[in-house]
């Protein structure tokens, strides 16, 4: 239906009917540039976000009403990549060789829970540290935690606004999720909030984490362990749902198109042993940063982003007229398959970004993943563009590198790779997708 919407009315505007409201559908980069600059008081990210998840319901009101997670994830997380990364690249190997245990017959692996294992522990390594990343209940519990957000959003999704409130109740179990994480966070919260008002802020072995930075920037209520426990439980969703999905992509296309490999593993390899196995060596990383930016290109899940809640009556300048109340979104799956935008755009091509680093000389930079465009909207765009991008596309090279170099990779024999499933307008990997993994022969 949006695909339908956007050849029809290309560069305008179009709704698609939902069960309590209207969805208007933008295209073009004159329409989408102004939905980027609107002001806030007027398109609301923050409404948008949380009627599309439910937030209130599914990760809770204290998410909702006081989001100061957001500057330390945008901010202070992205500043400690560099000095993180021995400790993100320890934890994924370990993940690896517990999960996916290289060998020297050809094994099959269902791709979607096993990269969700490895990119729950990863991440967690930078948000908990260790051992707690590494504790099987508390990654239940995460892993547990974002699938539930999820489907507790589509069913209450699809109820009119009166029933929400009581289709919450039913669908979502955050109060049960958030006890059975503070079980393990409380204790740990407790004894670094006693270490602090002890020796203070710098106290003697104080890890370098994201609940520490957390606990750094927090006042008063923003302390409470139940505070900050909610706070790691809503940058776990957010982190786990996509980077699984998006390392998921990558592996299958990895096994379909066999082709791209021995390139990717030239580069590896060259860049390893001038600069070693580094954050400076992932960013040189062309051909791995486009591999994946073209896997999300064609599977970042769902058919519109850039979501926003007019909170007040909305004019485009070519004189489209929304009224308050409508929700906005850009036809991000379309956008994609644009031939204006991109060659062949429904053929994977996975150095496609890099050539076009290569013709412009010094232009990777605005072509790689983390990039902002109105023609690549898998992140956003403008002020309110995904603020964990440059942490989850350095966990995706890393991972993607660390296959490369230790494994083979291939389909089936005799199948194709497998489709993504749909559900409204968002999709996913096929969760019984496989993959057939081996000891890396060559």
């Amino acid at each position: 239906m949006i695909q339908e919407g956007y050849d029809k009315y290309r560069g305008g505007a179009f709704r698609i009917p939902g069960i309590s409201k209207w969805t208007v559908v933008i295209s073009g980069h004159k329409m989408v540039e102004e939905l980027k600059k609107a002001p806030d008081e007027h398109v609301s990210f923050l409404e948008a976000a949380a009627e599309s998840i439910q937030m209130v319901h599914t990760l809770g009101p204290e998410v909702y009403h006081d989001s100061y997670h957001i500057p330390v994830i945008r901010s202070t997380l992205t500043r400690h990549l560099v000095e993180c990364f021995p400790d993100m690249q320890d934890e994924l190997v370990t993940a690896f060789a517990e999960h996916l245990p290289p060998t020297e017959d050809w094994t099959s692996a269902t791709v979607l829970p096993t990269a969700m294992q490895i990119v729950c522990r990863t991440s967690n390594r930078m948000f908990v540290g260790l051992p707690l990343c590494r504790n099987l209940d508390y990654r239940s519990i995460n892993i547990t935690f974002t699938i539930d957000v999820m489907k507790a959003a589509q069913m209450i999704n699809l109820f009119p606004n009166i029933l929400k409130p009581l289709a919450g109740r039913f669908f979502s179990n955050v109060p049960t999720t958030v006890k059975r994480a503070m079980r393990h966070l409380e204790p740990i919260i407790l004894e670094r909030l006693h270490q602090e008002e002890q020796y203070g802020k710098e106290w003697p072995g104080k890890p370098n984490d994201f609940l520490s930075w957390l606990i750094d920037l927090s006042e008063g209520n923003q302390r409470t362990p139940r505070e900050l426990t909610m706070r790691v439980l809503a940058t776990n969703f957010a982190a786990i749902h996509t980077t699984s999905m998006a390392f998921t992509q990558a592996l299958l296309n990895l096994a379909a198109y066999p082709s791209h490999v021995p390139e990717m593993r030239e580069e590896v390899e060259a860049l390893i042993k001038e600069d070693g196995l580094t954050k400076v060596s992932l960013n040189k990383m062309r051909k791995i940063d486009s591999f994946i930016k073209e896997s999300m290109r064609l599977g970042n899940g769902t058919a519109v982003s850039m979501q926003r809640k007019l909170l007040k009556d909305f004019t485009f300048s070519d004189g489209t007229f929304v009224p308050k109340g409508h929700t906005i979104a850009v036809a991000n799956f379309a956008t994609h398959r644009d031939e204006e935008n991109y060659t062949d755009p429904n053929i994977f091509d996975g150095f496609r970004f890099s050539r076009m680093s290569d013709k412009e000389n010094e232009a990777f930079n605005r072509h790689q993943a983390v990039a902002l465009g109105l023609d690549y909207i898998v992140f956003g765009n403008g002020r309110h563009a995904c603020p964990g991008r440059f942490f989850a596309v350095n966990e995706l090279k890393a991972l993607l590198v660390h296959v490369l170099l230790n494994y083979d990779v291939s389909l089936k024999e005799d199948t194709e790779r497998p489709s993504d499933l749909w559900h409204s307008y968002r999709s996913a990997p096929d969760p019984k997708a496989a993959v057939m993994f081996r000891k890396r022969c060559a």
